[in-house]
């Protein structure tokens, strides 16, 4: 099984951590030119790195998992390999990669501010994993419609581009006057970054921030696509 993240190249672990560091850099230079304090707290790195990767927590996986079937379908000929290993699989190498990569980034972040945050792991770790859980529903709704619809697939791509945008990962949502918070707020996507941020900022008050609502969202996708995707077990083998 292609188990592996960036098959036998090292240097795809590189990027892997020079990815969100580079975007973590551009967003720093930028907004440090218009602003003269991050939205929250006194570090632009670290407001654009606890943004980024809580988000990267859905995006990374959810994009990584909507091949898996179709990257391993030679796998499907055997019948003790089912369609959902190849899932289950990605999901956990691909959690261990945004987690480790995560604590690379905003480890190096915080040894170098001079007054490092008191971190509160139960809200990082909440909002980590269900970003993932979000991340996994949503993939094993698309590897069926991918190949039910082809179609499907180029929607997708298009409705899916601007989340990075749109989920709070350079903005606090809950500064969004009304009613445009109140439509912010309909994305689990920017409840998740807001918990993330929790956990990193003890002073974050985080208005209109609901767990259960994510909670709701992410477990329902979860369940849809896992009914789905076993529906359509057949098909995917034999596509």
């Amino acid at each position: 099984m292609k188990w592996k993240r960036f098959g036998s190249k090292p240097g795809g672990y590189v990027w892997a951590l020079l990815d969100p560091a580079a975007h973590v850099f551009m967003l720093t230079i930028i907004f440090q030119a218009i602003a003269r304090a991050p939205a929250l707290g006194v570090s632009f790195p670290l407001f654009f790195a606890t943004g980024y990767i809580g988000f990267q927590f859905y995006q990374a996986m959810a994009t990584y998992l909507n091949g898996a079937v179709k990257a391993n379908r030679s796998l499907l000929s055997y019948p003790s390999v089912a369609p959902i290993d190849t899932i289950v699989a990605r999901y956990f190498l691909q959690l261990g990669t945004t987690a480790t990569v995560g604590a690379v980034v905003l480890g190096a972040i915080i040894v170098w501010m001079r007054m490092p945050p008191e971190l509160t792991w139960p809200a990082i770790i909440e909002a980590a994993f269900l970003a993932s859980v979000l991340g996994l529903g949503m993939a094993l709704v698309n590897n069926v419609m991918f190949v039910k619809y082809p179609l499907y697939e180029q929607i997708f791509s298009i409705v899916n581009r601007p989340l990075f945008m749109i989920s709070g990962v350079f903005f606090l949502p809950d500064a969004i006057p009304h009613p445009y918070r109140e439509i912010v707020l309909f994305n689990p996507l920017v409840h998740v970054v807001m918990q993330f941020r929790v956990g990193f900022y003890s002073e974050y008050r985080a208005a209109g921030l609901d767990m259960p609502y994510v909670y709701t969202f992410a477990f329902l996708t979860l369940f849809v696509g896992m009914m789905l995707f076993t529906s359509s077990s057949a098909l995917l083998r034999n596509e």
